[in-house]
This record gives C-alpha cells, structure tokens and sequence, in this order.
C-alpha cells in the first residue's frame, strides 16, 4: 500500500511566489536588517520556527510578537485573495481515491492558514488527512518529524508514501524521512538543491503522472 503526502505552499496552491517575495522584500530585511539571508535558508520552516532560527543565528531586530502579527496578516490576504490551487488537483486526487491510495496534505504552515485554502477551494472534504506541523513538538524541515509523524498517522511506512515538495528544506526533510521523493520545481526557488529528490516534476500534468506512475 502507498500513500501520497502533499505539501502545501508550493504545491497544493501557488503561495510560494508570493511568501518569497513577501520574505525577501518584508520580513527578512525586518528581522535581520544588517544581514544578507537568502529566502532559501529558511523556505519550508514553520514560520515560528523561522523566527527562532532567525533569531538565534543573526539576532532579530523585532519581536516575536511583530513578527507573527506581519505573517498571519499576509496569510489572510494570500490564502483567501490571491492565491490558486494546483491545476488538475481535485482530479488527481479523486484518482488517487478511486485506487484506495491515502492522500494527506502536510504543511509546516498552521492549522488556520491550512483552513483558509482548503475552505477557498472546496478540498476540506479531499484529502484523507490534514497535517500541521503544529500537530508535533518537534523539528521544523529539513529535519524528517513531521512526514515520519505523517506516515504514521496514514498508517503507512514512510518507505512507502510518495511526498510531493518544492522547497529545498522540504526536500531535504522528505529524503531524510525515508519516503520517495517528488520535487516540484517552480520558478519561486531559482535554482535550488533537488539533488536528494528521486524525481523531478516542472508542470502539473508531469506532477500528475509521476504521482499516479508511482501509485500503481
């Protein structure tokens, strides 16, 4: 039996674009106005846990409290207004379904901004499970917690769900969590390390079949 994990930002729905530009243009000059981090570096992070990072490596210059105030209100905006969905989701995974093969959308984002998308574009009833790295204490990506606590939850061995990720952090974590890895590029992160992925995906109709390919 296999199972398919979805990220989110990235993959289920466009917002990646948006999240870098809004990291790289807001909320890195905000936090660490004196210091030249790339966007890559923390892509994928639950956004507390960026903060964290942030703060221990370089030393913020906000507070914590700013800091989530500016990301849930770019998240409203972005989720309710401008994002879309992949192309060709709700068929994908109503195949997928139909094969008896589990689907979970895993996100390092919270359970309310996960809800915002899912509400906008009619998947709250689509996949099997909804999974916030908020659920877990521990790690945010590119450690492997929250897809090992993933897989656990579906009931199936990381060995043998397909994970679908675009961000290098993601990546990265998917590998290390043993599962086969489907890296969705898109133009967001430039010219990333895919090198841990298993495959390499840079539409959706190719997202599509390799999903499916790999769920026979």
């Amino acid at each position: 039996m296999t199972a398919v994990l979805f990220d989110m930002d990235g993959v289920v729905v466009n917002s990646e674009d948006y999240w870098v530009d809004f990291q790289r243009e807001e909320i890195l000059p905000a936090v660490v106005p004196d210091e030249d981090v790339d966007v890559a570096e923390v892509s994928g992070m639950n956004f507390r846990d960026i903060y964290d990072y942030l703060d221990e490596e370089y030393g913020a210059a906000i507070s914590r409290e700013e800091f989530v105030q500016q990301f849930n209100e770019a998240a409203e905006e972005l989720y309710t207004e401008r994002v879309e969905a992949l192309d060709g989701l709700h068929d994908l995974l109503a195949m997928l379904d139909e094969r008896g093969v589990p689907s979970a959308l895993v996100s390092s984002s919270p359970h309310d901004w996960i809800g915002m998308a899912l509400e906008r574009f009619d998947l709250a009833d689509e996949f099997d499970y909804v999974i916030s790295a908020d659920d877990i204490d521990a790690a945010s990506k590119p450690a492997p917690d929250v897809f090992e606590y993933a897989a656990a939850e579906v009931g199936v061995p990381a060995a043998e769900c397909v994970v679908v990720e675009d961000s290098e952090n993601g990546i990265e974590a998917a590998d290390r969590a043993g599962t086969t890895v489907v890296a969705y590029r898109i133009a967001a992160h430039g010219d990333i390390d895919r090198s841990a992925a298993d495959e390499i995906v840079d539409s959706p109709g190719e997202l599509r079949e390799r999903v499916l390919a790999l769920t026979e």
